[in-house]
């Protein structure tokens, strides 16, 4: 392939440009406290955002990694957030153990029942998605209002995910319901501070699954 420009790419294989930035991530991370399997989490963060503070700022529940793969390995369903979490999520490799990712925001119940008590769809997405997966990984990448109210369903008892992966950015918000996660002793992915979002979301996804297939 020729480019018509004085910079020339080194190679134009996918797999090896994905090598090549692991490996400078490798050698410009520096050190860190994360496990082995916790570490490919933080890679592939870094990976999908280019930024090694966030990559840096992950927080793991001790038992985050293990009861993600479990969920996965089971077939429990991963809910997300928003379409963007799902469009961008490893769906056929979550398929190989009959799981799936489903999106409630936009079911038209949802859409309904957020309209009659004057609240964001986010809220009682949360509410709807906890009835149908105990159990499951929750995955929010865009709303913190989502998170803070799986928080709050957490605490009522009426919620018990296998795994949340609360990652949401944003200025409003976003900071403080991953403070209030990671004060829970359930098992959870976060970090601190406004950064996150649904890229880095799939992204930490993504590398569960795959260590869920090697496993």
């Amino acid at each position: 392939m020729e480019f018509h420009t004085t910079f020339r790419p080194a190679t134009v294989q996918p797999e090896q440009i994905e090598a090549r930035s692991f490996q400078i991530i490798d050698e410009e991370i520096g050190e860190h406290s994360f496990t082995e399997e916790q570490y490919r989490i933080v890679q592939r963060v870094i990976h999908a955002s280019a930024d090694f503070e966030l990559g840096k700022s992950l927080l793991f529940h001790p038992d985050a990694i293990r009861s993600g793969i479990d969920a996965i390995r089971s077939g429990k369903l991963v809910v997300a957030d928003v379409q963007m979490v799902q469009a961008g999520v490893n769906q056929a490799r979550l398929a190989k153990f009959g799981s799936a990712v489903r999106v409630y925001i936009s079911d038209e119940d949802v859409i309904a029942e957020a309209k009659r008590l004057n609240t964001t769809r986010a809220i009682v997405a949360m509410r709807k998605a906890v009835k149908e997966a105990e159990g499951g990984i929750f995955a929010i990448g865009n709303a913190p209002t989502a998170l803070l109210e799986l928080i709050r369903l957490i605490k009522e008892g009426e919620a018990r995910p296998g795994l949340v992966i609360g990652l949401p950015v944003g200025f409003v918000s976003a900071a403080e319901s991953k403070e209030e996660l990671a004060k829970l002793d359930v098992p959870f992915i976060t970090n601190r501070g406004r950064k996150g979002g649904s890229t880095v979301t799939v992204a930490a996804l993504n590398a569960l699954s795959l260590l869920a297939e090697r496993a």
